[in-house]
């Protein structure tokens, strides 16, 4: 049978290592995961109530408006304006989507053709590189700096005719860094003089541990025109399966977006969209008595990891629930993911997947953890380390 072709694009993105290391771990019953990022809790109460109040509704059988029905984006703009200061107006809007994720590879169809250019930070989420590959554009890579912040000076130096987004992920995926109010205000500045786009991407917006508080750039004075904010119910209401996420995006790009979802998507799932807003209706503090747990989770770890000899340098964790371990060791990060699934029973995400540069790196993620699991996971990561690198 005569080989068939593929497109060029769809080959040159990188094999998904999420379904990679989840398969590995289906592998090997009883591995404790401390690979993909999701939070060990569900949605609220409120969610399931909002249900079943819909349940028999006509409206969940129809197709529903390609930007989000009208109930959903009222609860968002009221929690855009409470909760990150910013305010929807003539010139900005809600655009509600099937998780930030598509949201994202929404939006580089909208804003670039092929062989424009989106800047993205080193390392980065792996998810926003293969979408503006499987776009025919261009992921032009700039370094951060040691502790994983923004170098403001190579962002400026990456800018060319052939830019047309920067993109920004605070609280960050995979480095757990929190870029601060100064450093998002500067590069959303860049964006406005050079008449090109900032993308900020705060999946992670409510897991902050350090002292730089979460800053929505959407929020700045006169932004409306060049700011694109991107946000996720997976993470913080523990909503991954339902698949809800929006955007805040300037008026002007509407038009366009509509193209791109209805053809992709036609509407976000409706009893999803109910289920958001019922989520919504819960007091905050549900989000909040489960940070509590991460956060837990978190200095369990990183006492862990930095009382052992493992580490080239210190672990830390600003924000997410990430941990982005440099180790002592020129393994390959990738074979020595799979070793630590297939003989120690502990997951992890290989650096190599965030173009994490010189060095073996592994993303740890304890959000999935609980008092009762995070001890043995990070006593069984530290155990098959200790093994692995000798």
């Amino acid at each position: 049978m005569q080989e068939k072709f593929l497109s060029q694009r769809v080959c040159a993105v990188q094999t998904p290592i999420i379904p990679t290391i989840n398969k590995l771990v289906r592998e090997y019953p009883g591995t404790i995961s401390l690979g993909q990022g999701v939070s060990y809790y569900g949605p609220p109460p409120e969610t399931y109530q909002a249900i079943e109040t819909q349940l028999k509704s006509k409206q969940l059988n129809a197709y529903g408006p390609v930007e989000g029905i009208p109930e959903l984006v009222e609860t968002l703009t009221q929690k855009l304006n409470a909760r990150n200061n910013i305010t929807i107006n003539n010139d900005n809007c809600v655009f509600v989507t099937a998780g930030s994720n598509m949201a994202f590879s929404s939006l580089v169809q909208v804003l670039a053709d092929p062989g424009d250019e989106i800047i993205l930070l080193t390392p980065y989420y792996f998810n926003h590189e293969m979408a503006i590959r499987l776009a025919n554009a261009n992921p032009v890579l700039v370094p951060t700096l040691d502790n994983y912040h923004p170098d403001i000076d190579s962002i400026k130096k990456a800018i060319t005719n052939k830019t047309r987004a920067i993109v920004t992920v605070s609280p960050n995926n995979p480095s757990a860094a929190v870029y601060t109010q100064d450093e998002l205000s500067t590069i959303n500045a860049l964006c406005a003089q050079h008449n090109i786009y900032h993308i900020s991407d705060e999946a992670y917006e409510d897991f902050i541990h350090s002292e730089n508080a979460h800053f929505s750039p959407a929020s700045l004075n006169n932004s409306e025109a060049h700011t694109i904010s991107l946000y996720s119910l997976s993470k913080a209401y523990g909503f991954a399966g339902w698949r809800v996420g929006y955007m805040v995006i300037p008026k002007h790009i509407f038009a366009s977006l509509h193209k791109v979802q209805d053809t992709v998507l036609i509407s976000p799932t409706i009893i999803s969209q109910y289920a958001a807003i019922g989520a919504h209706q819960s007091p905050y503090s549900y989000i909040e008595n489960k940070i509590k747990e991460i956060k837990r989770s978190r200095q369990v770890c990183l006492d862990a990891l930095n009382q052992t000899d493992l580490l080239a340098s210190p672990a830390k964790s600003e924000g997410a629930f990430y941990i982005f371990a440099k180790l002592k060791t020129t393994k390959d990060d990738f074979d020595l993911a799979k070793t630590l699934i297939q003989q120690h029973g502990v997951a992890t995400i290989p650096g190599n997947a965030f173009e994490a540069g010189n060095g073996c790196y592994l993303r740890i993620s304890y959000g999935a953890l609980t008092s009762d699991t995070v001890t043995e996971g990070i006593n069984k990561l530290i155990q098959g380390l200790s093994k692995l690198l000798v």
